[in-house]
């Protein structure tokens, strides 16, 4: 009788146990498909993490993300207002491009600061401008008048090359593309420069004689290329081969699959329409 009951007991222990162990199963997995689920949710968009200039390149971005969200991209765009931080947070990985500089700024970044950051695609040409600070027109230039121009080192070579252009000054024949006011043979008026970091630029109009502005900070400042410029590069000019404003990466990550795809959304001709309406002249889209 003992030997029955025994029998009895482990077969009913025993049927707990399957059936215990049969759910544990199901549970088990249950939890790796709401996991594999999960995994799945998440890896619907790719994030591309991009840190940018506001005008205009994060609002180029923002006609993007639309773009990219089809292709399963996610665009995450944090603006910068300097011409450093940008740099330094592709170069340290966090984030995976940024958009807000030209060619020759990135090979000077990069020899000054020893950063390995290269050319993914051009996107626009922004048209360098001389825009009227006290004065109105070139016209009305006199002896050492200010000329507020960005200090650093390709931009200022830019603003002394337009001043050039527009017989202001002479610049040394070998100057080129990293001229400083050093550089300057001739100066008929005695003007003076104020050197300034880019983004101040525009905020001393009110102090100075004339002020020369990348586009970005042209747009910024409120400035039409076409209706407020005195003097500006000419879109057919070497400026525009030179300065073209690109997508940069750190070296190595050039052909990944989400730097391509945000390279050719910004190609597209839905960007395309979209500089072309809505910056009057400021920003140029780059067809190469």
């Amino acid at each position: 009788m003992k030997n029955v009951l025994f029998k009895k007991i482990t077969g009913v222990g025993l049927a707990a146990m399957m059936m215990a162990a049969m759910m544990t199963g199901c549970g088990s997995e249950a939890s790796v498909e709401d996991k594999t689920t999960e995994e799945t949710s998440e890896g619907e968009l790719t994030t591309i993490t991009v840190a940018a200039s506001a005008t205009p390149h994060a609002e180029i971005l923002e006609q993007a993300k639309a773009i990219l969200a089809e292709q399963g991209y996610d665009l995450q765009v944090t603006e910068f207002e300097d011409y450093v931080q940008p740099n330094e947070v592709v170069e340290s990985g966090e984030f995976d491009a940024n958009y807000f500089q030209h060619i020759p700024y990135l090979d000077s970044f990069n020899e000054e600061h020893g950063t390995h950051l290269v050319n993914a695609g051009g996107i626009h040409y922004e048209p360098f401008g001389i825009y009227p600070g006290t004065k109105k027109s070139l016209d009305e230039v006199a002896e050492g008048d200010v000329i507020a121009i960005p200090n650093d080192t390709t931009n200022e070579a830019r603003a002394l090359l337009l001043l050039q252009d527009n017989g202001l000054l002479t610049l040394a024949d070998n100057a080129g593309l990293e001229a400083t006011v050093n550089d300057i043979t001739e100066n008929p008026y005695n003007l003076e420069f104020e050197e300034l970091e880019a983004a101040q630029v525009a905020r001393v109009v009110g102090e100075v004689s004339y002020v020369v502005l990348n586009g970005n900070y042209a747009l910024e400042a409120g400035y039409s290329v076409g209706k407020d410029a005195i003097a500006y590069e000419a879109s057919d000019s070497l400026a525009a081969e030179t300065y073209v404003n690109i997508i940069a990466v750190k070296e190595g990550n050039e052909n990944s699959d989400k730097i391509k795809a945000l390279v050719a959304a910004l190609k597209t001709e839905d960007i395309q329409n979209f500089i072309k309406d809505t910056y009057d002249g400021a920003v140029v889209f780059y067809e190469q």
